[in-house]
């Protein structure tokens, strides 16, 4: 049911040109969270990614799924080795870079070795986390709380204007987003590209070892529907922090935010969300993905 909605809602999307792509997506959940997100009716991160990627990229791309927090994530999936991996893609995490559990110590092994391989890499909120401790920098606790729902009024930063990352984008937006944490020193060899008041660092580009990394902080994969499911598994959290004032209050916000994603066209439910083309069309939510995979991941295929 999830995969047929989600792919029902990118059909739209329009894919690029050229070669097919062999990406690895590294899904950042546990266990016991990709279990939980499923229950609460939506899409495992590395199934989401994965459906986001072939529906931007040229016909015939493939994509294999590595659960990076369990054991034995240092090996590749099915038998594959670097050698028949394009790119790779990294999801969020319910985990977080304060504790260094071995679910957390797992993947920053795995961060390094695809930094060493080179290879075009790319990835959203765990992922830039992850990748800028990798490098050198450092993550905590935001001290403005949680970031849920929408990040409003992402700014793009001096470099982020002419980045590629960003082309299309204007010069400020909104973006669908759920993080508690954020880098609090940036690595060397990083460039800012966009913040907003709740976050300096909403996306950079991290240059480690032989590898090129480009991170947002947001989650242009997530649909009104996805972060309306992952707010009822926070509903007690976000009451705590005075986000909702009560169960009631989830609930309202959860069932506006799932009838605006089968129905993008209800005016009135955008507007008491607040969201408008940069949320609803798919389009244009998927613009840093698909300027990944034009600027960074194909032309890298002729290096092949």
């Amino acid at each position: 049911m999830a995969a047929s909605r989600i792919a029902e809602s990118l059909s739209a999307v329009r894919p690029l040109d050229g070669p097919p792509v062999r990406f690895l997506v590294v899904d950042g959940y546990p266990a016991d969270r990709r279990r939980a997100i499923e229950q609460a009716g939506a899409t495992v991160a590395g199934a989401l990614y994965c459906q986001v990627l072939l529906a931007l990229a040229p016909p015939g791309s493939r994509c294999a799924v590595v659960q990076a927090a369990d054991p034995g994530a240092e090996a590749l999936p099915g038998g594959l080795d670097w050698g028949q991996i394009d790119a790779v893609a990294w999801t969020g995490s319910a985990l977080s870079l304060t504790a260094m559990t071995p679910e957390v110590t797992r993947q920053l092994d795995l961060s390094r070795a695809v930094f060493d391989t080179g290879r075009p890499y790319f990835g959203s909120c765990w992922a830039l986390q992850v990748a800028a401790v990798v490098a050198g920098g450092t993550v905590e606790a935001n001290p403005r709380g949680r970031e849920v729902g929408v990040a409003r009024k992402i700014a793009l930063t001096e470099s982020g204007r002419t980045h590629p990352l960003y082309r299309g984008r204007p010069s400020v937006f909104d973006a669908v987003a759920i993080h508690t944490d954020e880098i609090t020193r940036p690595p060397p060899g990083c460039v800012m590209l966009s913040g907003n008041a709740m976050s300096p660092i909403q996306a950079a580009e991290i240059r480690h070892g032989n590898g090129v990394f480009w991170g947002i902080q947001y989650h242009p994969e997530f649909d009104l529907h996805e972060i309306a499911r992952l707010v009822t598994l926070h509903t007690d959290a976000l009451i705590a922090a005075g986000l909702f004032a009560d169960p009631e209050a989830v609930s309202r916000f959860t069932a506006e935010a799932d009838a605006l994603a089968v129905d993008p066209a209800r005016r009135d439910l955008a507007w008491r969300l607040g969201v408008d083309r940069d949320i609803l069309d798919p389009s244009t939510r998927l613009t840093e993905v698909r300027n990944w995979i034009e600027h960074q991941v194909l032309p890298s295929l002729g290096n092949r």
